[in-house]
């Protein structure tokens, strides 16, 4: 982040994107209103006070007795969240961000009549916080930062580790790339990273997690289609479509057909023809998201059948099949990659669930018949909620009589929590996993 001359600034817009996710809208929205030059910066300083929103606000209420207005409300979280958990691998002291966010406030005109509130709250919460804190952390909401809900979902699914899942969502993830085998494998693309200045450390089969995140010009061949951004857990999607035995024995003069049912933005379509040969089907019902496909393809020189097309409803795309192979990362509550989009803590409803599973449930029934007998079909999820994974794979596999479940990994929890290995893989290795759910489906 730039030095506490420009903090004041980054803490004005970091407080207005803020607000944006109060009124209910994700943070790419809440972004793209942020001056390019400001906008890493200012990202940071969001995503860490979403992780911490929930005690912040519970010090916001204390601190001014309910009397500020959002805009001024939404500046002193983000600033208490310096405060209270210092940004990962930035430490103002207490002096710099208490005059760095009165300067924020005057330089807003919404703002600056509240500036003496302002000093005075984050004053006196540098004098008097030890006193307050049983009082202000009193509740759920407040010591974990998560909603009630997603809290006893959690607690009720995993009583061992739910305190560690949480814990895992306030925590910044790494930056892992896959580097595309069309062009090194990933121990030579290591090394043009170390020549680069870049440190990493090799996990999975074209993974490495770097030690520090950098832009992605920063990364030897980008532009060239040698490497892309992607989690380690993200990266298994595509072998286990290709582990497939019918894959596996291909002998036919054409080459298998492929269908990546949710596909944008599209990292998995482009891992799966990084794999192997093969014509892929690029289906997703969000127009502009295929766009981000189609350039994520265009910069990695690949090629697929791109379409606008809702999966779960009968089109144009079905004429691409019937096909060898199916992947559908189907929509989810994203609760596995909250440590990557803080914002899904707080913008996802328990009464959205339901609609998610039945989503989901529709999707597999209605590309199953798409699939050739012999065929595969994996099942993903980025979520760590059992109605979402094994629930609604189990569900799946009693009510379709021709589908064949083979070994996959099932729930894949951040950090590998679910691995008794989990501290021999190393820190970095470890921090590489987001939570994923896989199910394998071979047709009969």
């Amino acid at each position: 982040m730039s030095s506490s001359i420009a903090l004041h600034t980054h803490l004005h817009w970091a407080a207005r994107a803020l607000q944006v996710v109060a009124e209910g809208r994700a943070t790419h929205q809440a972004l793209g209103t942020v001056p390019a030059a400001h906008r890493p910066a200012v990202q940071a300083l969001l995503f860490h006070a979403l992780r911490h929103w929930g005690s912040s606000q519970a010090w916001v209420a204390h601190l001014s007795q309910g009397r500020v207005k959002p805009r001024v409300k939404q500046l002193l979280c983000v600033a208490l969240a310096l405060l209270e958990r210092p940004e990962d691998g930035v430490r103002y002291d207490a002096h710099t961000v208490v005059n760095q966010t009165v300067q924020a406030c005057k330089q807003d005109p919404k703002t600056q009549a509240a500036a003496g509130l302002i000093n005075a709250c984050l004053r006196r919460y540098g004098r008097d916080q030890a006193a307050m804190r049983a009082q202000v952390l009193s509740d759920g909401l407040a010591q974990h930062n998560h909603q009630a809900w997603w809290l006893a979902r959690i607690q009720a699914q995993y009583p061992e580790h739910w305190s560690a899942l949480v814990a895992a969502d306030l925590r910044s993830a790494p930056m892992v790339v896959r580097v595309n085998r069309r062009h090194h494998d990933a121990l030579s693309y290591q090394v043009l990273l170390t020549q680069a200045g870049l440190t990493s450390t090799p996990v999975g089969a074209e993974g490495l997690v770097l030690d520090k995140a950098v832009p992605v010009e920063r990364l030897p061949g980008f532009g060239q289609g040698w490497v892309s951004v992607q989690d380690a857990s993200a990266q298994m999607a595509a072998h286990w479509v290709w582990d497939s035995p019918h894959l596996q024995a291909w002998t036919g003069s054409e080459r298998p057909k492929i269908l990546d049912a949710c596909a944008a933005p599209g990292g998995k379509t482009a891992h799966l023809l990084e794999l192997g040969d093969a014509q892929v089907t690029a289906l997703d019902v969000d127009a502009q998201r295929l766009q981000r496909v189609r350039d994520n393809l265009q910069r990695l020189r690949l090629d697929a059948r791109l379409c606008a097309a809702d999966a779960a409803q009968s089109g144009d795309w079905q004429t691409e099949g019937p096909f060898d192979a199916i992947l559908l990362d189907a929509p989810c509550s994203a609760s596995g990659i909250a440590r990557r989009h803080p914002d899904v803590l707080w913008l996802r409803r328990a009464s959205d669930m339901d609609a998610l599973v039945h989503t989901q449930a529709t999707l597999l029934d209605r590309l199953w018949p798409q699939l050739k007998p012999g065929g595969r079909l994996v099942y993903a999820t980025c979520s760590v909620f059992h109605e979402e994974g094994e629930a609604q794979a189990t569900a799946f596999a009693q009510r379709t009589p021709d589908a064949k479940r083979s070994p996959a990994s099932g729930h894949w929890l951040p950090q590998r929590l679910n691995d008794a290995q989990a501290a021999a893989l190393g820190h970095n290795v470890a921090m590489a996993y987001d939570g994923f759910f896989y199910a394998v489906f071979d047709k009969i």
